[in-house]
């Protein structure tokens, strides 16, 4: 790692080359993000797992880099046009595309015009003309006619094509360029007009444009959408004569007869080889910047959601709600377990209301149920109506559960492995039910994308939105903390240092073991050694064990610092968990050694006071306007009880308690000024909107939550 390098990650993320160092060196040995944020505080200066993620990726792009520098090294010394110049460069270069500048003169070529004009020996004249310094241009042309070049235009035309390339391969010229595209380029869209008719919902950017440095996420994606869906004709632009005269600036040397063929080879060069290529260059940039962008809000969401509170460990009966196919309704356990199965028909074209109400008050008393959950999709609210005039012996909270992905995983392989003797309508009322016992052991068992709360999902690089959504899971997931003995392959498999394999493995090993008595039997697991018992106990809970510091977010590593804590204070693990008061007679400072620093002790501290703390929020339950059910109840300026569904970066979409949800632009969120929807409300919030306007014709609702 070169001290350069060190010296502008740390400027960039603002933090100490040493934590830059430090944190570099635990993801190099393979230590997990969560891992290093949690137990490798002092190492890293307390660095949280976003910075942490940044400096992964930046290390991901300095061996990348690195990589294609010694390959460029080894293709010049091969050539052998290796100079001391040319190693510098390469040894000084930081940045990728001004490597490939420094590569592009020496990149192996196919058999262009400038070739060939090599091959009848023209360069001479070609390097004699860019110079600019001969006065007399016909007597230099005519020394190079020959049988190879017949003519005077022949011997001009093939310099030409050899100055095209000197000045396409430019590296100055290239930057030049590059620098103007940064600064100035503009981003332009037109409708293409045998398309019109058909390109309705890309109205706004028929003939658009804007400054491309200015241009949000969600505006380039819908502009290369369309452009992908063949509606638009998207180009990226900068002032050509502008950038003909910077260009003048560097090739020009006078008014010459030359200088006016170096111009003319310029010319061309710039429209031809150099304008598309660093206009292909800002396109791809400019997409992988809004991909990034795009992805960061779907992250957000994706985060907030696997984040809901649970429930926990109470029994459930789940509604998917229908209309002609009827309401399956399912009884699940504690633990998720499937009791039993049916469904009832209370809403029209059958609208037995009657027998279906008999049977939920039925279910409820046999299954001993605690909690309703109901689907929101179709029929829900009508659902959520029958059941709330239901006149239950006792009190059951009823709660409208999202059914993002729920058809995607009714449908997946895990879903047929779970239960191969059901169709997956009861696939999917079971998924309703675990939700909101646990949102985040369920929903990692569907393909985050699939869950449904971004923007432009399907347009972005699908291997980064893959790699960060997963990113998210692992950190939701080491987060709150697994139980060892009950939790499914698939949420093991998110744990820091598991994985698929490894996940499967604990399973399987449970099975024919039985229950983990403690942490240390997880080394009996095949494959388990050391370094992934470092980097996943902590983040493990054993319920059972005789040692009740296995039960909460301390590392076993750090236990014997617990011990004498306990020795000091004469008590006794079991006695000190979550008594304040016998944890205030601990005094820090006096454990801190040269490993474990003050941050260490802290999170020590704080575990022992909240053992079993769940970090996500409590449930709430959230009244929707019973006069409104469909679209037709809505007027313009009703006030109404709504929950934030997803967040994009133009605004945020809210479920008013029918079937379409609300738009709330960003402008109308707050009065402050706010860059992004995320720094005023986040995922599942409950919010009071006010009706701005209504479209029948789409159906489309705009609100606001600004003075209501």
């Amino acid at each position: 790692m070169t001290e350069a390098w060190v010296k502008i990650t740390s400027q960039q993320l603002d933090i100490k080359q040493w934590q830059v160092l430090n944190t570099w060196k635990l993801l190099s040995e393979g230590a997990t993000i969560p891992f290093i944020a949690r137990y490798r505080k002092e190492n890293t200066g307390e660095l949280d797992e976003v910075v942490i993620q940044s400096l992964k990726t930046h290390l991901e792009y300095y061996n990348t880099l690195e990589a294609r520098k010694k390959f460029i090294r080894n293709a010049l010394e091969q050539q052998n046009v290796m100079t001391d110049d040319l190693s510098n460069a390469i040894d000084s270069c930081m940045d990728m595309e001004r490597l490939e500048d420094i590569y592009l003169p020496y990149k192996p070529k196919r058999r262009t015009k400038a070739a060939i004009a090599r091959e009848k020996g023209l360069e001479p004249l070609a390097k004699l003309i860019f110079e600019q310094n001969e006065k007399n241009i016909e007597r230099c042309i005519s020394n190079y006619v020959n049988e190879k070049v017949p003519d005077r235009e022949s011997a001009i035309e093939g310099a030409r094509q050899i100055m095209i390339e000197y000045i396409s391969d430019n590296a100055i010229a290239r930057q030049t360029i590059r620098q103007l595209f940064e600064k100035y380029a503009e981003i332009k869209s037109s409708v293409i007009k045998t398309k019109k008719a058909d390109a309705e919902k890309y109205k706004m950017y028929f003939d658009y444009k804007e400054k491309l440095s200015h241009c949000p996420s969600h505006r380039i994606l819908a502009m290369r959408r369309g452009e992908n869906e063949g509606f638009l004709r998207v180009n990226i632009d900068i002032d050509d004569e502008y950038a003909l005269r910077q260009l003048k600036k560097i090739f020009i040397k006078n008014n010459s007869t030359m200088s006016n063929l170096v111009i003319e080879a310029l010319t061309e060069s710039y429209e031809k080889h150099i304008l598309p290529s660093i206009e292909n260059e800002y396109a791809v940039k400019s997409k992988q910047k809004a991909d990034i962008e795009a992805i960061q809000v779907f992250s957000q969401n994706l985060q907030q959601l696997l984040l809901a509170p649970p429930i926990g460990e109470k029994r459930i009966l789940a509604i998917d709600p229908g209309f002609r196919t009827g309401c399956k309704v399912v009884c699940l356990d504690e633990l998720g377990n499937l009791l039993h199965n049916e469904t009832i028909y209370p809403h029209p074209p059958v609208k037995e209301v009657k027998p279906a109400e008999k049977k939920i008050i039925s279910l409820v008393s046999a299954y001993k149920i605690d909690y309703i959950a109901i689907g929101d999709g179709t029929a829900s609210r009508e659902t959520e109506l029958f059941i709330r005039n239901i006149a239950f012996p006792k009190d059951i909270k009823v709660y409208i559960v999202s059914e993002a992905g729920a058809s995607i995983y009714s449908a997946s392989e895990i879903a047929r492995k779970e239960f191969p003797q059901y169709d997956i309508t009861v696939r999917g009322a079971v998924s309703i039910g675990r939700r909101l016992q646990d949102p985040l052991a369920e929903l990692v068992k569907i393909e985050p994308k699939s869950i449904g709360v971004g923007q432009y999902q399907h347009d972005v690089d699908q291997k980064l939105l893959k790699e960060a959504l997963n990113d998210t899971v692992m950190l939701c997931v080491n987060k709150v903390g697994v139980k060892l003995n009950t939790a499914s392959e698939y949420l093991l498999k998110y744990v820091s240092g598991i994985g698929d394999k490894m996940a499967q493995s604990i399973v399987e090993y449970r099975i024919k073991h039985g229950r983990f008595a403690s942490l240390k039997e997880l080394y009996q697991v095949p494959h388990v050694g050391d370094k992934i018992f470092q980097w996943s106990a902590g983040f493990l809970r054993v319920d059972n064990s005789n040692n009740p510091l296995e039960n909460t977010g301390i590392h076993p590593e750090h236990y014997d610092i617990v011990n004498a804590m306990v020795k000091d204070i004469h008590s006794n693990v079991k006695e000190l968990l979550g008594n304040k008061e016998l944890i205030q007679q601990i005094k820090p400072e006096t454990y801190i050694h040269d490993d474990i620093g003050l941050p260490t002790i802290i999170d020590i501290l704080k575990e022992l006071e909240n053992p079993g703390y769940d970090v996500r929020f409590s449930v709430k339950v959230l009244q929707f306007d019973s006069n409104v059910k469909t679209f037709d109840d809505l007027k313009e300026g009703m006030m109404l009880n709504g929950i934030v569904t997803n967040i994009t970066n133009f605004g945020i979409f809210v479920n008013i308690g029918i079937k379409e949800n609300g738009l709330v632009h960003i402008s109308n969120i707050t009065h402050a000024f706010i860059k992004n929807p995320t720094e005023a409300v986040h995922l599942h919030q409950h919010v009071k909107v006010k009706v701005l306007s209504l479209d029948i014709n789409t159906h489309r609702i705009q609100l606001s939550m600004k003075d209501v």
